[in-house]
């Protein structure tokens, strides 16, 4: 049974609207706006999520319903990117990625190379960790993952994460907004986490291309003959006349019988 409700004030705003679409489409009302955070990252699922519990303990669908819906909205937007990351290719992610500072084709080469080795493990968790959630559709399209194993995976990731999300809305009913500041944290840690990776990459990368630099623009040594000390001797080696490798004299070895 879903907990006493600590608050009565009806929801306004987005929250608001979110309910309303779920209440009066039901359960493939969540799935669209599930599949819409999918393409815009910036709507949270753990908002979204405990939302559809909410609209499930109010009777506006059941909890099995919610679930289901939920997780086939995000298999859809995520297929959505996997498509658009196939349509970009290997070819035109190089050209975009040889025109953004600081990055190395190399880099591009190495993602790629990590992805075909753990892309399974990557699509699979990845549908679990915030903002990476929509992300990790698009290296699986670039990389062209079997679509049957892409779709095994992206459902099971979004079946566990969309179950957690949406059973804990039913449960706490009008106190679902527990979910999201708890998950909040979560988001917060991720994004600080992203936002020190790109500025650890920066730095490293901005150190190698000076001292890449630094030793382009370093001084090269020249050697010059040098003459045979001074006196009757300065200069003698101007006076030796310079012959061609053809004129060197050469030695001879007579074979001893």
């Amino acid at each position: 049974m879903p907990l006493p409700a600590t608050a009565t004030a009806e929801p306004t705003g987005f929250t608001g609207w979110v309910i309303g679409v779920m209440e009066a489409l039901g359960g493939p009302g969540a799935g669209l706006i599930i599949a819409l955070e999918n393409l815009f990252p910036p709507i949270p699922s753990e908002l979204i999520l405990p939302l559809a519990g909410f609209t499930a303990s109010r009777g506006g669908m059941t909890v099995g319903g919610a679930i289901f819906w939920t997780t086939l909205g995000s298999l859809l937007g995520a297929l959505a990117l996997y498509a658009l990351g196939a349509k970009l290719g290997r070819e035109r992610t190089h050209a975009i990625a040889a025109k953004m500072p600081l990055v190395k084709l190399e880099d591009v080469d190495r993602t790629e190379a990590w992805f075909a080795k753990h892309g399974v493990k990557a699509v699979f968790f990845g549908r679990m960790i915030p903002l990476f959630r929509s992300f990790i559709s698009l290296p699986a399209g670039v990389d062209r993952m079997p679509v049957s194993t892409f779709v095994l995976f992206t459902t099971l990731g979004s079946l566990v994460w969309n179950s957690i999300f949406v059973i804990a809305g039913f449960y706490l009913g009008e106190n679902w907004h527990l979910v999201e500041q708890y998950a909040g944290v979560l988001s917060k840690a991720v994004l600080v986490a992203v936002a020190a990776a790109v500025v650890w990459f920066v730095v490293k990368r901005v150190r190698q291309d000076r001292r890449t630099k630094n030793q382009a623009e370093a001084p090269t040594e020249e050697f010059a003959a040098v003459g045979v000390g001074a006196g009757p001797f300065e200069g003698a080696t101007s006076r030796i006349p310079s012959r061609e490798p053809s004129e060197a004299p050469t030695v001879q070895f007579r074979r001893v019988r």
